[in-house]
C-alpha cells in the first residue's frame, strides 16, 4: 500500500495544495475591496425588496379574488340568459294566450248574435267554445310556470350582480393596497439603487466586473467577509494553511474564498 494521502479538512483543499485563494493578476486597494462589501449589502437590500415585491399578500388575494370574480360573473352570464330566454318564453306563451282568446270572444260573439242557426253548426261551435277555454287553460298555466322560472332567474341574477359587485370591491381594495405597497418598495429600490451607483462609480472596473460575474454564479452574493478567519460567504472557517495564504498575500491582493469561490474581503476583524 502506497504512503497516505495528503490531510484532508471538510471543505477545504489538501493542506500541501498550491494556493488558489489568489485571483491571479486581480489587485485592487483594500479601500475598494472593501467597498464592495457596501455593493454586496446594497445588492442584497434590492434583491430582499425584489422578493418582498413579489411575494405581497395581496398577489396570492388578488389572485384568488379575481378567479372567483371571474366564476361569478360565468354564473351571472348564464343567469342574464336563462332569464332573458324565459323572458322571450313568456312573451310568445302570452301571445298564444291571447291568439286562442281572441279566438273564443269571436265565437262566443257568433253564438251570442244568434248568427248561426243550425243546430249542428251551433253544436260544433259551442265545442271549439269548449276546447279553446281548455286550450286557453293550459296556456295559461304554461304561462304561470314560465313566469315563476323567470322570477327565479331575475332572483339569481340580483343576487350573482350584488356578489359581483362585492367581490370586485374586493378587488379594487386589494389592487389598491397592492399597488401602494409596490410603490413604496419601489421607491425604496430607487433609493438603494442610487446609492448604489455612487459606490460603484469608484470602483475598478475589473474588481466590479468580477464581483458581479460572482454575484449571478453564487446566488446573488459575490463578495464576503473574511470575519474571524471565517468566511460569510459559505461560512466555512480557513483551514491554517489558507490562513497562512492570506497573510503572506499582500492587502491589494484580491482573494477568493477556497470553498464558496467568493471575493473574500480582509477586514480589521478578519482574525489574522
Amino acid at each position: 500500500m502506497g504512503p497516505a494521502g495528503p490531510c484532508l479538512e471538510a471543505g477545504h483543499r489538501p493542506l500541501d495544495h498550491p494556493p488558489f485563494l489568489w485571483s491571479p493578476q486581480l489587485n485592487a486597494a483594500p479601500a475598494d475591496q472593501i467597498r464592495l462589501l457596501d455593493v454586496q449589502a446594497l445588492d442584497t437590500r434590492l434583491a430582499q425588496l425584489a422578493h418582498k415585491r413579489a411575494s405581497l399578500p395581496e398577489h396570492a388575494e388578488i389572485e384568488q379574488l379575481s378567479s372567483d370574480l371571474a366564476q361569478l360573473r360565468d354564473l351571472l352570464v348564464a343567469s342574464t340568459t336563462e332569464e332573458s330566454d324565459t323572458s322571450r318564453e313568456q312573451t310568445k306563451a302570452e301571445q298564444d294566450v291571447d291568439q286562442v282568446r281572441q279566438r273564443a270572444v269571436r265565437d262566443q260573439q257568433r253564438l251570442d248574435s244568434g248568427a248561426v242557426s243550425s243546430p249542428k253548426d251551433l253544436e260544433s261551435l259551442q265545442r271549439e267554445i269548449a276546447s279553446l277555454a281548455k286550450r286557453q287553460a293550459d296556456l295559461e298555466d304554461i304561462v304561470l310556470e314560465i313566469m315563476e322560472r323567470r322570477e327565479s332567474a331575475q332572483e339569481r341574477v340580483a343576487e350573482l350582480t350584488e356578489r359581483v359587485s362585492a367581490v370586485q370591491a374586493k378587488v379594487d381594495d386589494a389592487t389598491a393596497r397592492r399597488d401602494a405597497a409596490t410603490a413604496e418598495l419601489d421607491a425604496e429600490a430607487a433609493t438603494v439603487a442610487k446609492d448604489r451607483q455612487v459606490v460603484v462609480e469608484v470602483i475598478p472596473a475589473d474588481l466590479l466586473k468580477l464581483y458581479d460575474k460572482l454575484r449571478a454564479q453564487q446566488g446573488g452574493v459575490g463578495a464576503a467577509r473574511l470575519y474571524q478567519r471565517r468566511c460569510e460567504g459559505c461560512r466555512l472557517e480557513l483551514n491554517m494553511a489558507e490562513v497562512n495564504d492570506v497573510k503572506s498575500a499582500s492587502p491589494e491582493t484580491v482573494l477568493r474564498c477556497e470553498n464558496c469561490h467568493r471575493i473574500l474581503v480582509r477586514t480589521s476583524e478578519s482574525g489574522l
